[in-house]
């Protein structure tokens, strides 16, 4: 049979057996069965008789099922694929301890006094628990038992509060972590540790907008999110706003304005300043970010508060160059930073970085103990020392990946066991807890596994059927426009997306999908800037991302609506969980056309 009728009899197949609820994995692994069968051994269903003596089945352990079985043992046996279980094991256990009702209550003190406080708490802390595990369906039903009883209470919209928890809470498909970036690292052969660095800057981007949207709605209507009547101060009234950190930070940001104004001009006139401008030229990503941090800590300086968590981030930040210095001490000590021939230095590990971390430390205790003061860091501490153990959490995940200390599944692994000790610490280890995480570890952990395995075996029945080939052929030698091709894979991811859960859909549809993206122009690739060749798999695997990330919330199906609503008050509907979405879906989109317009800042940090 051609491939084109097959193709036809899939989609069908696939629509009527989601339809009857036959479970994912199960109606991919029958249709890849039939797949096999139509193509290379249709004598099974005509003559079923002459079974045996086929392509198919006429010699075990060769020919195409030997092929596909393969495939599937190949995937199911990646060492990667173990950070999974670890990740959601983090999960579980972050969700059914104190840790993250301790991290919203101190984000809450912080932006008490700002309108629509909460809902930017809300957003926030999906950020960091999305950077602790990335896990998706645990955030929103942990930030519905946390944030909505509140944000109801204080007042806010109902539409904005559910809008705020599911956006906010499907934050985990982007920022690393991410699940569904393993994922698709394991099935396109993309590096991992690339596909999270390319998807940092996205990430973040896609919070920004959202907390951007919460503050522009919650300032043109008021009635949104009324002010709380008299927040906690906390004793910071008390130390007043010192005039020291002000002038600092003032320091800084004006030297980082003169840099940028250097590099612009530079840019634009094609002229180069002496000395500096020679400097900031090799360096233009180093002090566009340099003027954002700095900006920042300028503003944060100007309020009471705000130096109260400069100082409490100091404390963080010399613990921090602390244990990096234990670290290289110890390595310098017993010799094991001592590099043989072909071996890379340990990253911070070397003993020329003793006096640079040494520095570290210094300034870090300076800022905390002399130019904000004793009193104004003990009141920091007190009221942030509920976001150390997420911190700590972060550092030793990502830290541990991005400091070339272990690789994807051990720092799962490292995660896991320091989310352990910390609940450990707080006295809320107990054998519940760990039953309690381990079952819902195994329950979601087996319906990836089966997804996967039936997934994998359609995409490899249809691609030895030569289904990517037909589709790749069919959509290049139709001439459309490179964007028109993009914009109409998003449509379809989109649209599958609304029925279908990631997993299957990064199975299923990324194999075809991702050939047809490399065939493509490159030039053609976005409005903005060229995108290197080598970043193509990259940039698509971020893209996929975000567009999965539109799927979390996409009505009839967005799994975030069921995950509220099994937590949610009586009187919250679905109807108006997918009301509360529409905007959200908006910004969503949005930042989906800014990785379609310009694809390079997927390539900004790699």
């Amino acid at each position: 049979m051609d491939i084109g009728t097959i193709s036809m009899i899939v989609v069908l197949g696939m629509i009527v057996l989601l339809a009857i609820g036959m479970p994912l994995g199960f109606a991919s692994a029958v249709l890849a069965l039939l797949v096999l069968v139509l193509k290379f051994e249709p004598t099974v269903l005509t003559a079923p008789w002459t079974i045996g003596e086929g392509m198919l089945t006429g010699r075990p352990g060769t020919g195409p099922l030997y092929l596909l079985t393969q495939k599937i043992f190949d995937l199911m046996t990646e060492y990667v694929l173990i950070s999974v279980p670890l990740f959601i094991f983090m999960a579980a256990l972050l969700e059914r301890s104190g840790i993250a009702k301790e991290m919203y209550n101190a984000l809450d003190f912080w932006l008490a006094r700002v309108r629509g406080g909460v809902a930017i708490v809300t957003s926030l802390m999906a950020v960091i628990m999305a950077a602790m595990s990335g896990i998706i369906g645990g955030e929103v039903v942990l930030l519905g038992l946390i944030a909505l009883p509140q944000m109801l209470r204080l007042g806010y919209n109902q539409n904005l509060a559910i809008g705020t928890i599911c956006a906010s809470g499907s934050l985990g498909t982007m920022i690393p972590p991410s699940i569904v970036l393993i994922i698709y690292g394991l099935i396109t052969e993309t590096s991992i540790k690339a596909l999270f660095t390319g998807a940092f800057v996205p990430g973040f981007m896609l919070a920004s907008m959202i907390i951007i949207y919460i503050l522009i709605r919650v300032n043109l209507d008021h009635s949104q999110a009324p002010l709380p009547g008299n927040p906690p101060d906390g004793g910071i009234s008390e130390v007043g706003i010192s005039t020291a950190p002000k002038l600092v930070f003032s320091a800084l940001w004006a030297a980082f304005i003169v840099m940028l104004l250097t590099l612009l001009v530079g840019w634009i006139f094609a002229v180069s300043i002496p000395t500096l401008g020679e400097v900031v030229a090799g360096r233009p990503k180093t002090v566009v970010f340099g003027f954002i941090i700095t900006g920042v800590l300028f503003l944060m300086s100007r309020s009471g508060k705000g130096q109260a968590f400069l100082a409490f981030l100091s404390v963080i930040g010399a613990g921090f160059a602390a244990l990096l210095l234990a670290r290289v001490l110890f390595f310098t000590i017993f010799g094991q930073n001592i590099l043989e021939e072909g071996e890379d230095p340990i990253v911070m590990g070397m003993p020329h970085h003793i006096p640079y971390i040494a520095m570290g430390v210094a300034i870090g205790l300076a800022l905390a103990f002399g130019l904000f003061g004793a009193k104004r860091t003990a009141i920091g501490w007190e009221h942030g020392k509920g976001l150390v153990p997420p911190i700590t959490v972060i550092g030793v995940v990502l830290g541990s990946i991005y400091g070339g200390i272990t690789g994807i599944t051990e720092a799962a692994g490292m995660g896991a066991f320091a989310v352990l000790v910390i609940a450990a610490l707080r006295g809320e280890a107990s054998v519940g807890l760990l039953w309690d995480a381990m079952m819902r570890t195994l329950k979601s952990t087996g319906t990836i596994i089966w997804v996967t395995i039936g997934a994998a075996a359609l995409a490899g029945a249809y691609t030895l059927a030569g289904g990517p080939n037909y589709i790749a052929n069919l959509i290049v030698g139709s001439e459309m426009p490179t964007m028109l091709v993009l914009l109409t894979m998003m449509a379809i991811l989109l649209f599958m997306g609304a029925f279908m859960d990631w997993v299957g859909i990064v199975l299923l549809i990324i194999p075809v999908f991702l050939p047809i993206v490399k065939r493509l122009p490159i030039e053609e690739i976005g409005l903005i800037g060229t995108l290197d060749p080598k970043h193509v798999s990259i940039w698509f695997g971020v893209l996929f991302c975000m567009n999965m990330q539109v799927s979390f919330l996409s009505p009839p199906f967005g799994p975030a609506a069921f995950y509220l609503k099994s937590v949610a008050p009586p009187h919250i509907t679905l109807v108006d969980i997918f009301k509360g979405f529409l905007p959200f879906i908006g910004v969503q989109l949005l930042a989906l056309s800014v990785l379609l317009i310009w694809p390079n800042i997927v390539t900004l940090l790699l």
